[in-house]
């Protein structure tokens, strides 16, 4: 009995990374809200270990993996840019993406502004944090 349930745990272990990456894969797309991070963030760590950085083009997102990088599209004015995801969030309701002044400037955003942006996975990302990469 003890076997057969170490078993189902380990099996159910094993498969985890695999459910977790369902629907985050290349090609995924969603739409929301996405807003500007504070300039005031710049030298804090993100989630993912990095350091923030307000001139890079990155961005806060709730489940993709750390390093993927994401196509978000400003519909108003149909400027695009590529961001790659190094932190969590957003934590307020109804947002799906937090981005740098650097990213919101890219796309015609004003940095206090919020807009609807579609968000399309581009590529995959490992998911490992800074920590992770230096063990």
């Amino acid at each position: 009995m003890k076997r057969t349930l170490m078993m189902f745990f380990v099996a159910v272990l094993g498969l985890a990374p695999v459910v977790m990456a369902q629907g985050q894969t290349v090609g995924q797309k969603e739409t929301g809200l996405a807003a500007v991070y504070s300039s005031r963030l710049n030298g804090h760590v993100t989630a993912s270990g990095q350091m923030y950085n307000g001139s890079a083009l990155t961005a806060a997102h709730k489940t993709l993996p750390y390093g993927t990088k994401i196509k978000v599209t400003n519909t108003k004015n149909d400027k695009s840019v590529v961001l790659q995801v190094n932190d969590r969030g957003p934590v307020q309701a109804g947002r799906i993406l937090d981005i740098t002044p650097a990213a919101a400037a890219r796309l015609g955003i004003p940095r206090k502004a919020m807009r609807d942006v579609p968000v399309e996975v581009i590529e995959q990302g490992n998911g490992k944090t800074t920590r992770q990469h230096a063990e």
